[in-house]
């Protein structure tokens, strides 16, 4: 295993030199800015290639925080950056009056670790004991439970709904697939009716509202999944359905309705749709693997129905709320295939931290889908 180890190298010395004999402990290749030797590029550059290239990051917090680059972050915060949703971080953290920009960061990183190793320690020796202890935790659940990222990533897609060509109405389809664990619920814990509650309370009343609470929910189990579903049994309206495994769908219904019988694309809407619906994916493994058993999450989503009138702005629709063209016709199959970010597989923090960046990236792929440009 590829270890880079990520903190200030002046006085931390002592601490990088017992981060590097936990990794040679553990049979690791500790991967060290002293180490990358002359490079054409920057020494940060360089550093970034050798973080990108290892299996998982040590990273070591003091009071200090270092130079800004030309980012505007120091050279630490930047390799958090970088390695934030795509390794594994252990983090180790001793201070006692740490800098402002120092104090900030170490708060980012624990909202960014909560339930993650995230440690203190007081030692070089009791940080080598610590990063000796993580390293093999996590090979230990990597043997156990070993990621597959291709897997996650066609699971995502392949919990999309059948997409049926008698579909009028527009929908939003969001899926959610999450590993390395196979399974994270028991029969009798999803069919709990304190689960039922519990989702259909989020949905109702989470701020924003994932559904619209004028709208009765009911649910039933279909197969192994728990799905709670808005309209009738065999027509869902829109639904929210959850699998054993963690994994999970939204169908969402959205458009406006227009004086031409076809709903309008907003959006504005759109956009806040796709970032409400993460925001409950958040919340929802939250309150099924508290623990965080599942590290990592694969999404897909895609626009469903047979036409609605082209993709617009909250403006454009206000300048001509009654006029426009259909778009759709005979390109069905094309639009409504799934979108997916790249990589398409994330840390599952990605779902709280950085759903709004997100979000943004799944409603360009979708637009480049809908909106007509001629």
């Amino acid at each position: 295993m590829k270890v880079f180890v990520s903190s200030l190298i002046t006085g931390m010395e002592a601490e990088r030199a017992a981060a590097r004999h936990a990794i040679e402990v553990m049979r690791g290749e500790a991967v060290m800015a002293e180490d990358l030797g002359a490079r054409a590029s920057s020494p940060q550059v360089a550093c970034l290639r050798g973080l990108r290239d290892a299996d998982a990051v040590v990273l070591i917090l003091s009071d200090r925080y270092g130079a800004k680059q030309e980012s505007g972050v120091s050279a630490t915060h930047e390799e958090f950056l970088e390695a934030r949703g795509r390794k594994p971080i252990l983090t180790f953290v001793r201070t006692q009056d740490p800098e402002p920009d120092q104090a900030a960061l170490i708060r980012e990183i624990g909202e960014w670790a909560r339930g993650g190793l995230y440690q203190t320690f007081t030692s070089p020796e009791n940080l080598r004991d610590h990063v000796i202890r993580a390293l093999r935790d996590l090979e230990l659940a990597r043997a156990s439970s070993p990621l597959d990222p291709a897997a996650l990533v066609r699971r995502a897609v392949e919990i999309m709904p059948e997409q049926t060509r008698d579909q009028n109405e527009m929908q939003l389809h969001l899926t959610l697939a999450s590993g390395p664990q196979p399974a994270l619920l028991r029969p009798a814990q999803i069919e709990a009716r304190e689960l039922v509650h519990d989702l259909a309370q989020r949905a109702y009343f989470g701020q924003p509202p994932l559904l619209d609470l004028r709208v009765g929910i009911d649910h039933r189990l279909d197969g192994q999944a728990l799905v709670l579903f808005q309209g009738d049994r065999y027509h869902h309206t829109a639904e929210i359905r959850l699998w054993g495994t963690g994994d999970a769908r939204l169908i969402l219904p959205i458009g406006r309705s227009t004086d031409m019988g076809f709903a309008a694309l907003i959006e504005e809407d759109v956009a806040e749709d796709i970032e409400t619906g993460l925001a409950y994916f958040a919340w929802l493994l939250a309150r099924i693997d508290p623990t965080e058993r599942q590290s990592h999450v694969a999404l897909a989503a895609r626009i469903a129905g047979r036409h609605a009138m082209a993709w617009r702005t909250r403006a454009e629709q206000a300048a001509s709320p009654g006029s426009g063209s259909i778009t759709g016709w005979g390109r069905e199959e094309e639009r409504e295939a799934p979108v997916q970010l790249t990589p398409a597989h994330m840390a599952r923090q990605a779902l709280a931290m950085d759903a709004r960046t997100m979000a943004e990236d799944l409603l360009v792929l979708l637009r480049r889908r809908w909106k007509d440009d001629s």
